[in-house]
C-alpha cells in the first residue's frame, strides 16, 4: 500500500490540460493488478479530478488489454505512466469521461488504439503547431494559476530529470515534458520551439526547457477560463443526453 500512497500523491501533484482546456489532476493508484472479473486484462484504479470546478471528479478503472501489455517495458510508472496519463486526458477530449460530485467507477479502456504497432509508438492524436501554442498558453496558464505544481511538486516517476527548479515563490512551468509531446505527438524540442515563438510575443519567459509567465498571459483569465467553461458545458450537454 506504500507504494500506492506515494505514487498517488506525486500524480495528484501535478497539472494536466486536455487539448479542450480543461485543468485536471490526475491519482492514479499503483499497480496494475489482475482483473477479479476473470477477464484477461489488468486494472488501474484512479481518479480524475476537474481543477476549478466544485470538487466534480471521475473515478476510473483503466483496463490494459493484453495486446498492449506486450508492447510495454513493464507495468511500472516509469514505463507505463504517461501513456496511462494522455489515454485518459484523450478520453476526456473525446467527451467520454463524465465528472460528477460523486459517482461509480467508469472503466476506461487502455488499448492498441492508442499504439501504432507499425511504427511502434503511442498516438494520441498529432497536433499541428498552432494547436500546440494555445496548449502552451493553457498549461503555463494553469499550471501558474493553480499554484505551480510543477515547481514546488516532485516530478512524475518517468519526468524527473536534471534541470528541475527549486523552491522558490517563482512559479516555472516545464514545457521540455516527454508525457506532453507524447501527448500531442511531437517531440520536446518541438515543444520548446512553439514556446520561443510565444516568448517573442512577451507571453513567456524561457530558460531551458522551463517558462515562467509573464504579466501579459495572466491578464487573459477571461479566455482561459471560457474555453474550461465551454468545455465543461460540452461534457454536461453529452452525458445528459445519453442519460436522456
Amino acid at each position: 500500500m506504500a507504494n500506492e500512497q506515494v505514487s498517488g500523491a506525486v500524480a495528484d501533484a501535478k497539472i494536466w490540460v486536455t487539448l479542450k482546456g480543461l485543468p485536471l489532476t490526475i491519482r492514479l493508484e499503483w499497480p496494475f493488478h489482475q482483473s477479479t472479473s476473470g477477464a484477461d486484462f489488468f486494472v488501474l484504479h484512479g481518479d480524475i479530478r476537474l481543477e476549478g470546478s466544485e470538487g466534480l471528479h471521475a473515478p476510473v478503472a483503466v483496463n490494459l488489454s493484453q495486446t498492449v501489455r506486450e508492447v510495454l517495458p513493464s507495468m511500472e510508472p516509469k514505463d507505463a505512466e504517461a501513456p496511462v496519463i494522455n489515454a485518459l486526458r484523450k478520453e476526456v477530449d473525446r467527451r467520454q469521461i463524465e465528472f460528477v460530485k460523486s459517482g461509480k467507477l467508469l472503466p476506461v479502456p487502455f488499448s492498441s488504439r492508442h499504439y501504432d504497432f507499425k511504427r511502434g509508438q503511442w498516438v494520441f492524436g498529432k497536433a499541428t503547431d498552432e494547436v500546440m501554442t494555445e496548449f502552451i498558453e493553457r498549461k503555463v496558464y494553469w499550471e501558474t494559476n493553480l499554484g505551480g505544481s510543477a515547481s514546488k511538486s516532485p516530478l512524475l516517476a518517468k519526468d524527473a530529470r536534471n534541470g528541475a527548479p527549486g523552491s522558490g515563490d517563482v512559479i516555472r512551468v516545464w514545457i521540455g515534458d516527454p508525457t506532453e509531446a507524447q501527448y500531442l505527438q511531437t517531440t520536446p524540442e518541438h515543444l520548446l520551439e512553439i514556446a520561443a515563438g510565444l516568448a517573442a510575443q512577451g507571453l513567456l519567459r524561457i530558460d531551458g526547457e522551463w517558462t515562467e509567465a509573464t504579466p501579459a498571459l495572466m491578464s487573459q483569465t477571461e479566455r482561459f477560463e471560457s474555453a474550461r467553461l465551454q468545455s465543461v458545458q460540452e461534457l454536461e450537454k453529452k452525458h445528459a443526453f445519453e442519460r436522456g
